[in-house]
């Protein structure tokens, strides 16, 4: 994931949580708001609540890797702030990446091809 892509400030992901709309499924929240940006931007977060920090990056790397590869995402022009759920710990990564895939698909797919 490009650094120009990511949101790390304290202050958007609290505007696109508390300002945005919000998908939840079984192991994501996925907030999102519309940015003036080429590309749609990613923060991630995965609570305290779900282990150390070694298995708190584990998680990060495997979101970061399923975005990558999620190519109806980045044409958006949205923010986006997934929170990772306790119940996707020890959930394999081909489950995690489809559910996220699904989620994205049936949300945006519509209304993407309208335009």
């Amino acid at each position: 994931m490009k650094k120009n892509i990511i949101i790390k400030k304290h202050e958007e992901f609290n505007d696109i949580i508390k300002n945005g709309k919000k998908i939840i499924s079984k192991y994501f929240i996925i907030n999102y708001i519309e940015n003036n940006y080429v590309n749609s931007r990613f923060g991630i977060s995965v609570g305290t609540k779900l282990g150390n920090a070694v298995l708190r990056n584990k998680y990060k790397r495997k979101m970061r890797s399923i975005i990558d590869e999620n190519s109806l995402i980045h044409d958006l022009k949205k923010d986006f702030i997934v929170i990772f759920r306790k119940n996707g710990l020890n959930v394999e990564y081909i489950n995690l990446k489809k559910d996220f895939d699904k989620l994205i698909e049936n949300k945006f797919q519509r209304s993407h091809h309208e335009k």
